[in-house]
């Protein structure tokens, strides 16, 4: 990996680069799956997540956009929608003289999709479908998971605007419209983007439906306390804060939620295992880190430039912005080995240090590349450094980006990494520990796991510390106040489920979901335990007179270690 990724560079840096980069892998560096798998590879994509543009408003749109999806997901990629450009139910179809049956309905379509191709291969395909807030059929997608076998095979959720926010909280109306189908521009101008098409190029839209906006939380409120779903993104926030505002609307994001992006966007994905920065005296080792940072940037940068693309659009948009997502595994066993209980306010002055120096050296490293090797294609600099993210940084980068450019567009974020991290056997991307032992069900059955860190610092499970807290002991506040403190310093976005107990209210929920955008949250997902017939942890009752047997990715006998 090390070798094919280190290829590129000049030859008298080639050496000195492959070296650096065998020194930060799996030891302290993790790439996607992707590269994991195809580095190396011609003709294989190295990329994990996609988001194709809105659907063209036709049939023949419609079904181009599913081939496409398919023929993503068949190369390993994850894929997210926004229907938002699809006609509501009872619109006007003028070509057969009909109506619609509107945007839920030809959804059913990608969810068909990605079910069958997990029948051809080995892994299912991910896809994420996402509406906006003033789409008439939203209420009906809000709700299209209640009926068993409807879209089983996606995730759902719903892009929730500024303006929606603030009429739900001065208890304002909601206006649910969609443009006027009988405009003669319709089917050249109209691609989802309803604040183009309204207060841009002044066009009529019509309004389907007027309501409390209240009405509408509270239907996704009562949904996701039920099953999960659907999540929220504050897509109107995501593009604000993006640094790629001014050339490319972010329209969805990837399966997991942490990757907003524009159309035929994509994210090339690593992460750094922060419980090996914690050295023998348990101190946290700054400059390694710094080194670990600087060096996983330039890994990922080459990704883009040796990866095979499989459509035109989706490469001239990746190579013309090169965006990266620089993320982490191992909070939660970090913080456990610091002496820090994770959510408590020294665990989060800690990490607001933590994920600030990840972003200052992620973007001194993307600017020291441009020095190397030029600026990203679509870079201007007054128009970058507007970003609302930018504007949070300080100005010595601030000047740099003036004065040199930078390598990529946007550089940080947080996915769930739920097989590499379990493959380096520690927590999974920011997340605690879900339980000291689990079952984990998953194509080959159900395994019991325990947890090595506890072991490996000599704890007793019957006596554990206080800075040893698992996901269900935690008060859901303060999963969001963790999410919040690093979104402060991660520029695209997080995925973290919010664990919540089974007699969790709906009213709870309300507050947990308001919380989260007040605190700057870009999105939130919550999974209130037994709300689902199936899911993938479950929590155990310990029997603490048998020895529970933790393992490691150099344990020859582990069975996650032998896939």
């Amino acid at each position: 990996v090390a070798h094919a990724l280190a290829a590129c560079e000049d030859p008298t840096l080639v050496d000195d680069v492959e070296l650096k980069f065998r020194d930060i892998l799996f030891d302290y560096f993790v790439p996607g799956g992707r590269i994991l798998a195809g580095a190396g590879t011609k003709g294989l994509t190295l990329q994990n997540y996609f988001v194709l543009p809105c659907p063209e408003d036709s049939r023949g749109g419609i079904f181009d956009s599913v081939k496409e999806m398919a023929e993503t997901h068949s190369r390993g990629g994850g894929v997210g929608i926004n229907l938002s450009s699809l006609r509501p139910r009872y619109a006007p179809v003028i070509g057969v003289n009909g109506i619609s049956s509107g945007a839920i309905s030809w959804g059913k379509m990608y969810n068909l999709s990605t079910g069958l191709i997990e029948q051809g291969g080995s892994r299912r395909g991910a896809t994420m479908l996402m509406i906006n807030d003033w789409h008439p059929d939203v209420e009906e997608f809000i709700n299209a998971k209640h009926t068993p076998g409807e879209f089983e095979n996606t995730n759902m959720s719903v892009c929730i605007s500024d303006s929606f926010m603030a009429a739900l909280n001065n208890d304002d109306d909601w206006d649910l419209v969609f443009p006027n189908t009988k405009d003669p521009e319709y089917d050249e101008l109209w691609d989802g983007n309803l604040h183009y098409w309204r207060d841009v190029l002044g066009k009529e839209v019509i309004l389907y439906k007027t309501m409390k906006a209240k009405e509408i939380w509270s239907q996704i409120v009562s949904s996701a306390h039920a099953s999960a779903e659907p999540g929220l993104h504050y897509l109107e926030r995501s593009n604000m804060m993006s640094n790629s505002h001014y050339f490319a609307p972010l329209v969805a994001t990837n399966p997991c939620g942490e990757q907003p992006l524009e159309a035929y966007g994509v994210c090339t994905l690593g992460a750094m295992d922060l419980s090996k920065f914690a050295d023998a005296d348990m101190e946290f080792d700054w400059s390694k880190l710094r080194y670990v940072v600087e060096n996983s940037v330039r890994f990922l940068d080459n990704v883009i430039t040796i990866n095979d693309y499989h459509f035109k659009s989706i490469e001239k948009n990746h190579r013309g912005n090169r965006r990266v997502g620089l993320g982490v595994m191992g909070l939660g066993e970090l913080l456990i080995k610091m002496g820090l209980r994770y959510g408590s306010k020294d665990s989060l002055i800690f990490i607001d240090e933590l994920f600030k120096t990840i972003s200052f050296e992620a973007y001194k490293a993307s600017i020291d590349l441009a020095k190397l090797k030029g600026e990203f294609k679509f870079f201007d600099a007054e128009s970058y450094l507007r970003s609302g993210y930018m504007k949070g940084m300080p100005e010595s980068i601030r000047e740099k980006v003036k004065q040199y450019g930078i390598r990529n567009v946007c550089l940080l974020t947080v996915a769930p990494t739920g097989t590499t991290g379990t493959m380096m056997g520690t927590s999974t991307g920011i997340e605690p520990y879900f339980s000291w032992q689990y079952t984990r069900t998953s194509r080959l059955g159900t395994e019991i796991e325990t947890v090595p860190v506890i072991d490996e610092l000599g704890l007793d499970l019957k006596d554990l510390p206080d800075s040893c807290v698992t996901a269900m002991e935690l008060v859901p506040e303060q999963h969001v106040a963790v999410q919040a403190a690093i979104q402060r310093w991660v520029d695209s976005a997080i995925s973290k489920t919010t664990n919540c107990p089974t007699d969790f209210s709906i009213e709870d929920t309300d507050k947990l979901y308001r919380m989260a955008y007040d605190l700057g949250c870009k999105g939130i997902t919550i999974y209130r335990d037994n709300s689902r017939d199936e899911q993938v942890l479950n929590q155990m009752v310990l029997d603490l007179e048998d020895e529970a047997v933790a393992c490691r990715i150099d344990d020859p006998d582990c069975v996650t270690c032998a896939l």
